[in-house]
């Protein structure tokens, strides 16, 4: 599991951010100082350390935010569906592919399956 990913569930609260810091192998000092990291430097901002204002920054509030509606109000939404409901209804205007990306490493979605060429696996075909 990456970093990333472990930081991501943490902040989900789908782990602890002790089980976060056991996964990776660090102590909780440590694990504290990335979370506060991460408050004062956002989502994207967090990875990005060489430029120091980061363009792509969000808020730590707005990363929380999206993990706790779509655990507590839309978890039976797709994330096309949900992302749409963050715009309309709850005003929060990321993109698409950045909603996906946080989901999907966060644990929160599962991946998304491979596509199948037309044709493959279906028997009606081959007769």
């Amino acid at each position: 599991m990456k970093m990333r990913q472990v930081i991501l569930r943490a902040i989900a609260r789908t782990i602890t951010w002790n089980q976060a810091a056991d996964i990776l192998g660090t102590s909780y000092s440590a694990m504290e100082r990335l979370r506060q990291l991460y408050r004062r430097r956002g989502y994207d901002g967090f990875w990005v350390r060489a430029i120091p204002k980061h363009h792509k920054q969000v808020p730590l509030a707005t990363v929380e935010e999206v993990f706790l509606l779509y655990q507590e109000k839309y978890s039976r939404l797709s994330v096309r569906s949900f992302y749409q409901k963050l715009v309309k209804k709850h005003d929060i205007h990321l993109s698409y592919e950045w909603i996906s990306r946080a989901l999907h490493e966060s644990g929160l979605v599962a991946e998304p399956r491979g596509r199948r060429l037309p044709g493959w696996g279906n028997e009606r075909s081959k007769a």
